[in-house]
């Protein structure tokens, strides 16, 4: 395996370091590319993967997962904690969502190649060397440059009603965001940690706290005690930290229809801001014509009633281009954990 790293996941205490990534370049022959890392470990228990920065313009979850090592108290901890603060560290050091190096969106690598691009070799250190690794995962992400969330958890579920099914439920309700949403793991989606974690038997959630390529204090405050939580729940805390305000909404997110995407290019005009309740045949957005100023412009509409869980940031949008997604209701299974 291409890279390597000085930290001993077996070794008790708070030990920070960076991961080496071989990376051969005209001003630097014999180079590699440094990615922080860190293990905090007190005996034996669970083990938390925590990861940030899968897509380099997605902050909040950067910034709690550095807050976590600095100052968790090792004595409260039983088990493990490994933390990935910039999972692509090339993306968030440009602060975009693909890595500079060779494009590469790492939520769409997994499972990775050893001898691949830069992005892959790191989806495939994460996949089969860190999650095998760990009993749990929660990987943090925002909706980055080009879309803004309702804070939110997040969770992929498998057909059935399985033990893994409610076991993620339960990391959802521990997480306690305001709001949290699932959608189906297919085989269409086999590049994403979520499919990683279910191939390697890891039970893993996310999130989506905030985005437009901003830092909201808010959706910092929501991962931050989130994160002691779900500590909390899966038994790595000796005490207790404060509930959350209220009990997650359960949401799911389906197929097409719960998606608005734009028809022609031109000037995005919002017409519903996350957290709206919408009805089927509800304008959603009008999109504006650049070269013409007499022109009507193009309205979408909802496609069917629901719950905004995210509207696009930018204000320009291409044909293609994602303007909101739904969630509605999902019947919560009345023995999750």
């Amino acid at each position: 395996m291409a890279i390597s790293t000085s930290v001993d996941f077996q070794q008790d205490g708070r030990q920070t370091g960076h991961l080496r990534l071989p990376h051969s370049t005209h001003r630097s022959a014999y180079g590699h590319i440094r990615i922080p890392i860190a293990c905090l470990r007190n005996g034996d228990g669970p083990s938390l993967l925590v990861v940030a920065g899968n897509h380099g313009d997605e902050y909040e979850g950067h910034i709690a997962a550095r807050r976590l090592v600095q100052s968790l108290d090792l004595g409260r901890l039983r088990g493990r904690i490994i933390v990935l603060p910039s999972a692509n560290h090339p993306a968030l050091m440009a602060g975009q969502r693909t890595s500079p190096l060779d494009d590469g969106n790492l939520n769409r690598c997994f499972p990775g190649d050893p001898d691949g691009t830069p992005t892959r070799q790191i989806a495939d250190y994460i996949e089969n060397e860190l999650m095998p690794q760990s009993t749990h995962a929660i990987d943090l992400h925002s909706g980055g440059s080009s879309l803004d969330y309702v804070p939110s958890g997040v969770g992929n579920m498998q057909p059935g009603d399985t033990p893994r099914n409610r076991a993620v439920i339960g990391m959802l309700d521990a997480f306690g965001a305001p709001t949290s949403f699932v959608s189906a793991t297919t085989s269409g989606a086999p590049q994403s940690f979520a499919s990683a974690a279910i191939r390697q038997g890891v039970t893993a959630i996310g999130t989506e706290a905030g985005g437009a390529g901003r830092t909201s204090r808010a959706a910092l405050d929501l991962v931050e005690a989130g994160l002691m939580r779900l500590l909390a729940h899966l038994g790595m805390l000796r005490d207790t930290p404060a509930p959350a305000d209220s009990a997650t909404r359960l949401m799911q997110v389906g197929g097409a229809d719960y998606f608005v995407f734009a028809g022609t290019r031109g000037i995005f005009e919002p017409l519903v801001e996350p957290g709206a309740t919408v009805t089927a045949g509800q304008p959603a957005a009008r999109i504006h014509d650049p070269l013409t100023g007499w022109t009507e412009p193009e309205t979408v509409c909802f496609e069917r009633d629901g719950f905004v869980l995210c509207r696009r940031s930018l204000g320009h949008a291409e044909p293609g281009d994602c303007l909101y997604h739904l969630g509605t209701e999902l019947a919560r299974p009345s023995d999750a954990p």
